[in-house]
């Protein structure tokens, strides 16, 4: 799964990764090392620009709110359970289905964060001396330092309660795609550790590689099945993951310190 991911790249630099054209100064966000679900997140996004002379897509970068919010909703109380859609399944899903056809986004990030309970903390689990095991944070990224790209979907939300010239009428929400984890061997291991990503946890984001980036954006490609040819999982040996502090688990923690990589696991979390 994806429940949080750090993104301090700024937006200069994601233009010039994503050949962006259009993006808004009044739409900049703060480097951000804790992005949690229902945040203000950054989307790269192929669309046409309202009131301008040409209908052509234009490859935008947008302030999209990260849990997906369907366009039949009745309400946005669901967004913050619907931060993942599963590649499997995501052609299919009433919640999903019209924005994989339709609307589909790239979601920049450093990388992902995931937790991993101890071997001697499940144990003492499994014993009932413990019911809150505590977990060790790994931080996933691309081994060469690029930008994790994740796919995702967005969709528009009317709030029919406010009035059309109301600035929060419309909500644009976004969900990250996720795949199973990698079983292969990690680009870069901890010496103590996971040694692959599915013994840190057995999903993660679906990151595209640039060769994927247009025909994923292109808003004319509606055939699923075309579309779920882009769902394969990447590369192998392109990932590295590390230990970080507990301290990312708090979401009121933010700052670059929370992506030091420790030299192993914090005591209390062994691997």
């Amino acid at each position: 799964m994806c429940g949080r991911y750090a993104a301090s790249r700024r937006p200069e630099d994601l233009a010039g990764i994503f050949e962006i054209e259009k993006w808004d100064v009044e739409e900049t966000l703060a480097p951000d090392y804790n992005v949690a679900p229902t945040k203000e997140v950054y989307a790269v996004l192929d669309r046409p620009v309202k009131d301008a002379d040409s209908p052509r897509p234009v490859r935008q970068l947008r302030k999209l709110k990260w849990g997906l919010v369907p366009s039949w909703a009745k309400t946005p109380e669901g967004g913050a359970r619907m931060i993942n859609a599963r590649a499997e399944t995501v052609h299919e899903k009433p919640s999903y289905r019209r924005a994989f056809t339709s609307r589909r986004c790239i979601i920049p990030a450093d990388g992902y964060y995931e937790w991993v309970t101890g071997t001697a903390e499940r144990d003492l689990e499994v014993e009932g001396k413990k019911k809150r095991p505590r977990k060790q944070p790994y931080f996933v990224t691309p081994a060469d330092g690029s930008v994790f790209a994740m796919a995702g979907l967005y969709e528009f939300w009317r709030d029919r309660t406010l009035p059309d010239e109301h600035p929060l009428a419309w909500w644009v929400t976004c969900s990250v795609i996720t795949t199973e984890a990698e079983t292969t061997p990690l680009a870069v291991a901890p010496d103590a550790g996971p040694r692959a990503l599915a013994d840190i946890h057995p999903r993660m984001p679906l990151m595209l590689t640039p060769d994927l980036w247009d025909n994923w954006l292109d808003p004319a490609g509606t055939d699923p099945d075309a579309l779920r040819d882009l769902l394969a999982p990447p590369p192998t040996g392109l990932m590295r993951a590390f230990p970080v502090s507990t301290a990312v688990s708090n979401v009121r923690n933010n700052g670059p310190e929370l992506l030091k990589e420790l030299e192993g696991p914090e005591e209390g979390t062994l691997f």
